[in-house]
């Protein structure tokens, strides 16, 4: 009999399957189509919590700014997306429990990606071949990202990069939405009219607490990774990966500064990162409130109008050189001759060093 190690954390048993195992086939998940996948099944293992343990949000409420902010902290992190005029926004504190968020801003579905084990944050399109998928958790995990699955094939998918990776969808990618994180008070100020996912969720938990307590000490050991870490960055680095054309890029938080402005070429595309010290981290503290702060980190397009703006910080402001305007950290013009303009987002993720380098 193949042998099982157990190993307990953040208060739960997980079982770490041998490389030769392969429980999935055993049931559980008689709709997969097992004969088709594009990594080896080995590389899968169990995370801890079943199939829908951890429970999607598939009938997302939403409260107002204003009704937000009697529960919210104003350094509270945030993924915010943008779409179709529309901007919402999603607690990490209900992330932390969900991981997904199956949701529909106008006439795009879309399904909102959290995992904890590698801080990826990543916004995906449905839609997939004219069909709309539902997304839920799978319990497993790969090189220690979620692994997700939809509904409608119990095709499986590596979270990180939307691909994929067993059953009949094996092998295709999601289309991502341009997202960011920032703090409730920067998202509150930039869209006041902006909606926020309320803890309305039909479920009951501790909304608030942080169930991965120390968990993104930079020189933490990744939970679960199989294989070498690679040893460019420590693991816990929080990077910004953007991507432009057929150009890819990552960018280490420890190098952009508590206040800065970076503007960057990358393939033919102008590209600028904003980057603030304040925002509230969800892994650290056991109460988020507690935790300490980290940065936010944003990325956008530097073209605009024709022109490629070149951003600098001025009296604690982003302002552009060409125009003098201010800019929040969203990308919104909040002042100047550009006041009410917005940067374009680039396709951009925020992920630990480990799990991006894992996958790329």
């Amino acid at each position: 009999m193949q042998a099982k190690s157990l190993i307990v954390i953040f208060g739960l048993v997980l079982i770490s399957f041998g490389a030769s195992a392969n429980p999935f086939l055993q049931g559980g998940w008689p709709d997969t189509d097992f004969s088709r996948s594009s990594v080896d099944l080995s590389e899968v293992i169990s995370g801890g919590p079943p199939k829908d343990g951890i429970p999607a949000i598939d009938q997302p409420r939403f409260d107002s700014v204003v009704q937000a902010g009697q529960w919210l902290l104003p350094r509270e992190p945030l993924i915010v997306l943008t779409l179709h005029g529309q901007a919402r926004a999603y607690p990490l504190q209900l992330l932390i429990y969900h991981e997904i968020v199956n949701d529909r801003i106008g006439d795009t579905p879309v399904s909102v990606t959290f995992c904890p084990l590698c801080n990826s944050s990543v916004v995906f399109d449905r839609r997939v071949q004219g069909r709309v998928l539902d997304f839920g958790t799978t319990g497993l995990l790969r090189r220690s990202d979620m692994v997700m699955y939809d509904r409608q094939t119990e095709s499986w998918w590596q979270q990180i990069i939307g691909e994929g990776i067993v059953g009949e969808f094996a092998g295709v990618r999601l289309q991502q939405h341009p997202s960011s994180i920032v703090s409730f008070e920067e998202f509150a100020g930039t869209h006041p009219e902006g909606k926020v996912l309320n803890r309305n969720t039909g479920h009951v938990r501790s909304y608030g607490s942080n169930p991965y307590r120390g968990y993104d000490d930079i020189d933490q050991v990744p939970f679960l990774f199989r294989g070498d870490v690679d040893a460019r960055l420590p693991p816990m680095e929080r990077v910004m990966h953007i991507r432009a054309g057929a150009e890819e890029r990552l960018y280490p938080f420890s190098r952009l500064g508590e206040m800065a402005v970076l503007n960057d070429t990358l393939g033919q595309h102008g590209i600028v990162l904003f980057s603030r010290k304040g925002l509230l981290s969800v892994l650290d503290a056991a109460q988020i409130g507690e935790s300490r702060s980290i940065q936010a980190v944003t990325a956008f397009e530097r073209e605009f109008q024709g022109q490629i703006l070149e951003f600098e910080v001025h009296e604690g402001m982003i302002r552009d050189r060409q125009t003098g305007s201010a800019w929040s950290l969203l990308g919104e013009a909040i002042s100047g001759p550009l006041q009410g303009s917005s940067l374009v987002p680039a396709m951009s993720g925020i992920h630990f060093a480990f799990a991006w380098l894992a996958f790329n």
